[in-house]
């Protein structure tokens, strides 16, 4: 789009291909020496020094224009360079081309003239990359961009170029749409809101009547914001801000529109959750709490990510070929485990016993009742903003049965040595996500600061409903085991979802299973669980 705008404005990285003057057919030039004039030569032999005096002394006139029937000079055209790609840049994240609106139909012009050609590169000019016109360039060269779709759309619209990727078209590039209200005010017994136009510009904002509004979920939402807000201000015992019918002041105005745009972040980071998960249950996130807004450095995955120098080894060597998995020695007999499931998909094992189900190597369908965890999450599940503190944390929006499946813990797999080192920065800063993968050894950690699922926010509490059990199915290294989160009892819908984080998947939330050596003594994280049961502290 930068490279679209710059040929409109003609800015840096655009310039005049040089065209030369049109010779009659069958006149070719011959070839030229460096350094000197090859016409000079050539008129040398056939004048004389007389001619050659008197043409010194007579001005010289320019030379005659080729007749009609010769093609005239074209004038200059803008052409546009291809940039040179930097061999260590990261690769593009996603093609953003604008593509200049189309002019108006008109007569076509008398004679097509074909594009000048520019001038042989020089010998410092070896790498020279040959110019494309501007409607090539836009159709063939992909520009990573790093700027918010908003920007993208208020630029395009700006300098008045459609762009499919980004969704501006020459049918939608002069649509008005409602985005937000801003302001509001009564001129002469007459309703304004300050309208906030979706794809363009706050400078492009109206006001506009009240009848002319056609969006009461956003006049809805405007007055809950409103309401809110002196809310928090009656409640935090602050100065009483005096409600004027006829305008509202500053300092709400700010605080809608900032609500406003919160609204629209949170939207936008839900839907991307939702195209990267891989599981039946959707995802949804609310704030009705304060003004936090997405996190800014956390990618959301669906499986472990091994850190650089570890390597997950993802394929079974051995499944079953049973037809029906309840009756017949499957996977779990061969690994000397009972089966984990009832016939309710409820778990029926003691904490502590780990769970195999079938891999991708048994005979078994997807159907098999011993393939629970692999699928996934099933249930919608909220991440919504706690009110006691705890930052975020996620609820669900469904009734869940005890004993069933809920999530699973992923993060990034890295060493305990690496995990140490991290700990200490975590814990200065009171966050809690290495979970350790202790089942059989203490080599591996799993870190869900930074990567991670649904599972990054849940929260702790003393006396939580979710169970830790390691679960092995196509990786069957014992030190390396998925971690999987169960219901301990019946969850209603909008509870909240805790685990306790001192849980390592053996059932023993003991004191004496916290580590408290001093290799391992680090600064400790006050429970803010507020549960009849609670520890005072998270490490």
């Amino acid at each position: 789009m930068a490279a679209a705008g710059a040929e409109a404005r003609g800015g840096e990285g655009w310039r005049a291909a040089p065209h030369a003057v049109p010779r009659p057919p069958g006149k070719f030039p011959g070839p030229r020496k460096r350094g000197r004039d090859a016409r000079a030569d050539r008129s040398a032999t056939r004048r004389d020094a007389a001619s050659r005096a008197a043409d010194t002394a007579a001005p010289r006139r320019a030379p005659p224009a080729p007749p009609w029937p010769w093609p005239r000079p074209r004038p200059l055209t803008l052409l546009a360079t291809r940039p040179a790609r930097c061999p260590q840049s990261p690769p593009a994240p996603g093609p953003c081309e604008v593509r200049p609106a189309r002019p108006a139909p008109g007569p076509p012009p008398s004679r097509p003239a074909a594009i000048p050609r520019t001038r042989r590169p020089g010998p410092g000019c070896r790498s020279r990359p040959r110019p494309l016109p501007a409607r090539q360039l836009c159709e063939a060269w992909c520009v990573p961009c790093l700027v918010s779709l908003d920007t993208l759309q208020e630029l395009s619209r700006k300098e008045k170029l459609t762009c499919k990727s980004i969704g501006i078209t020459k049918r939608n590039l002069n649509n008005y749409e409602v985005e937000y209200l801003c302001d509001y005010k009564v001129v002469k017994d007459m309703e304004y809101y300050l309208v906030k136009w979706k794809g363009w510009p706050d400078s492009t904002n109206t006001w506009e009547p009240l009848q002319n509004l056609k969006c009461p979920l956003l006049l809805q939402q405007f007055f809950n914001d409103k309401h809110n807000y002196l809310s928090q201000v009656q409640k935090g015992k602050a100065v009483t801000l005096k409600e004027n019918h006829s305008s509202l002041q500053p300092a709400i105005a700010e605080y809608i529109v900032r609500k406003a745009k919160q609204r629209i972040a949170l939207q936008r980071w839900q839907d991307e959750l939702n195209r990267r998960k891989n599981h039946k249950g959707m995802i949804f996130v609310e704030n009705t709490v304060d003004l936090e807004g997405p996190p800014l450095d956390f990618y959301y995955i669906n499986e472990y990510r091994p850190a650089p120098g570890i390597s997950l080894v993802n394929e079974a060597t051995f499944g079953c070929s049973c037809t029906d998995c309840f009756f017949e020695k499957c996977c779990p007999a061969e690994a000397g485990v009972l089966l984990a499931y009832n016939k309710n998909q409820q778990i029926k094992i003691p904490p502590g016993t780990p769970i195999y189900e079938c891999n991708s190597r048994c005979q078994c369908g997807p159907d098999c009742p011993n393939r629970i965890v692999q699928k996934g999450t099933q249930y919608s599940l909220c991440i919504f903003r706690t009110s006691n503190g705890c930052g975020w944390g996620v609820k669900t929006l469904v009734k869940i049965k005890r004993m069933t499946f809920v999530m699973e813990y992923v993060g990034e797999v890295i060493t305990s040595e690496e995990a140490e080192r991290r700990g200490q920065l975590y814990d200065n800063k009171g966050i809690t996500y290495l979970f350790d993968l202790d089942y059989e050894s203490d080599e591996f950690t799993v870190d869900a600061a930074r990567y991670g699922n649904v599972s990054h926010f849940v929260n702790h509490s003393c006396d939580p409903n979710l169970q830790v059990f390691n679960v092995f199915i196509d990786n069957l290294d014992t030190r390396l085991p998925r971690i999987a989160l169960f219901s301990t009892r019946t969850i209603h819908a909008g509870e909240e979802l805790t685990f306790d984080y001192q849980m390592k998947g053996s059932g023993d939330i003991s004191s004496d299973s916290i580590d408290h050596s001093p290799a391992k003594k680090r600064v400790r994280t006050v429970c803010r669980c507020g549960a009849v049961t609670c520890r005072g502290y998270l490490n």
